[in-house]
């Protein structure tokens, strides 16, 4: 049974920093590329990031690129994948969600994901940042 289980999200004030942590388990982990997701209050899911299976290919939405880092550490039969933000702005506040895709093909690594090509979610952690 595939399991994504978010934490580290809070309330921060703006400027501040914050790294989310995924731990995903129950998948074969050289299968599936990784991604963050958000919803904020009354607005759709949007893409934040992806890495590939071997962490070697990351692509971030144009909001948060410069600001969002996303890494991945992989084991045997889990994966646990980050999200170190910085310089965090209020108009970041929203649930952040992990995404797992199976064998995605380098062309879906390098655009915004959309969520309905995931295969797995997690249940999300709230990020709050106060002005």
């Amino acid at each position: 049974q595939v399991q994504l289980v978010e934490s580290g999200g809070g309330l921060v004030q703006a400027g501040d920093s914050l790294r989310l942590s995924c731990a995903a388990s129950g998948l074969t982990v050289s299968n599936y590329a990784m991604g963050w997701f958000r919803q904020a209050p009354g607005k759709d899911h949007e893409f934040v990031a992806t890495i590939s299976r071997n962490g070697g290919v990351t692509y971030y939405a144009e909001s948060v690129k410069g600001r969002f880092v996303i890494s991945r550490a992989n084991n045997k039969n889990a994966v646990t994948v980050y999200l170190q933000m910085f310089g965090l702005k209020p108009e970041d506040t929203a649930v952040y969600y992990c995404a797992a895709k199976e064998n995605p093909g380098l062309a879906t690594l390098i655009r915004p994901l959309s969520p309905g090509d995931m295969d797995y979610w997690g249940k999300g952690t709230l990020v709050t940042v106060s002005s």
